[in-house]
């Protein structure tokens, strides 16, 4: 098969098929992040994936801010694909779920869908709904019983973004190592921050 690979703002290599966790930058995650914008582009401003992770972590306990902050992290490097495009991309799916499983190896955290983040992504999914779609009229099935914040969003510039998300995860790492926290058991394999 043709060797599928991107080159990130690093400079690294990651195959697209089969993602080491040592291809894997956070710097490569935020900019990337930063440089997205949510739903497709179709919103009254720009706001990115990396701000709507901010978000999903702000809501969350201490103990899994991390795996908020990192829950998209794989459309650093794959893209975001919207959700109704998405389910029709199987593909899409594998692809993006292999690299969910190296950032989680990357960062020794469990990226696996846990209820907590979910609930804090419809959260936050809600509240960009409520303030960045203002004429989107249909009511969305998955979010029937879904509050958003009481706070609104004001979107960031990439730049700012990027550099926010960046400040978040060191600080959370910082944390996870003065207070360490039940993260993802992969073995005895050390990773490198």
């Amino acid at each position: 098969m043709k060797n599928l690979s991107i080159t990130t703002r690093s400079g690294r290599q990651v195959d697209l098929l089969d993602p080491q966790y040592s291809q894997i930058d956070i710097g490569d995650i935020a900019h990337g992040l930063a440089y997205q914008c949510r739903f497709n582009g179709q919103t009254s401003r720009f706001y990115s994936i990396a701000q709507h992770s901010l978000m999903v972590a702000s809501i969350l306990p201490d103990h899994l801010k991390l795996a908020g902050l990192l829950h998209d992290a794989a459309e650093a490097y794959v893209g975001d694909v919207v959700q109704p495009l998405k389910v029709l991309l199987p593909e899409y799916q594998a692809i993006e779920n292999r690299f969910t499983q190296a950032i989680g190896l990357r960062f020794n955290v469990n990226l696996d869908h846990h209820p907590e983040v979910k609930q804090a992504d419809l959260i936050a999914l809600a509240t960009e709904k409520r303030d960045l779609l203002p004429r989107e009229r249909c009511d969305w099935d998955l979010l029937k019983g879904i509050k958003p914040l009481d706070r609104l969003t004001l979107p960031m510039t990439p730049e700012q973004s990027e550099e926010t998300f960046m400040r978040t995860f060191f600080a959370l790492l910082e944390a996870r190592q003065r207070k360490p926290v039940k993260t993802a058991n992969y073995g005895s394999q050390l990773l490198a921050a």
